[in-house]
């Protein structure tokens, strides 16, 4: 069964190396847990999802220069999220202003080839069924 994702949840990418944490900024008027509940509409890079550390996927034009520039080393480079459209909602019919609501088994796919998904939907008491 799968939760509402709020403001504080953390976000993980395939290729990162670290947790982000996600800032709503969609909306605040629909609460859960005492924070607002994030939609599918939050997606902005740096606005709303934050770096993932390094990133290791060689589809990242920094990550294959710097691992060419390095003889064929991998080299990881700092991640800056390239998102390609809005999560994947799991629960369409649940709708905050017309926005389906992010659940925490959304997938959001990167530019990059990474997708990425929520790790810590920032509370447990509200689920989206």
């Amino acid at each position: 069964m799968s939760q509402l994702v709020v403001m504080t949840a953390n976000c993980m990418c395939s290729f990162g190396t670290a947790p982000a944490p996600l800032k709503v900024t969609s909306q605040a008027m629909v609460i859960a847990g005492g924070k607002p509940c994030a939609t599918i509409a939050d997606v902005g890079p740096m606005s709303n999802v934050g770096p993932f550390g390094m990133c290791t996927t060689l589809t990242n034009p920094m990550v294959a220069s710097a691992t060419t520039a390095a003889l064929g080393v991998l080299t990881p480079q700092p991640c800056v999220p390239v998102p390609a459209g809005t999560w994947l909602p799991t629960k369409p019919k649940i709708l905050i202003n017309n926005k389906p609501c992010l659940s925490s088994d959304s997938k959001l796919i990167c530019s990059y080839a990474g997708q990425i998904s929520i790790s810590m939907p920032g509370q447990t008491t509200v689920q989206a069924e």
